[in-house]
């Protein structure tokens, strides 16, 4: 999957896996992140609100999502 910016500088991960509906609600997302079931750049990240930049790849449930 791919998430484009679109003119922004960043997104924040648990609004990134909202957005993408890898998750229910920013709950969930906050609670993932928080177990470390979410990888950034294939490592644990435990920041609910990591910078998410261009380049940048997020791996969670067996989905990979891409920022453009």
């Amino acid at each position: 999957m791919i998430f484009k910016l679109e003119g922004h500088e960043y997104i924040e991960l648990n609004k990134l896996l909202k957005i993408m509906q890898l998750v229910g609600s920013g709950g969930e997302a906050k609670q993932f992140i928080d177990e470390g079931l979410v990888q950034v750049n294939g490592q644990v990240e435990k920041q609910r609100r990591k910078k998410l930049r261009v380049g940048d790849k997020v791996s969670f449930e067996g989905q990979e999502v891409a920022v453009e």
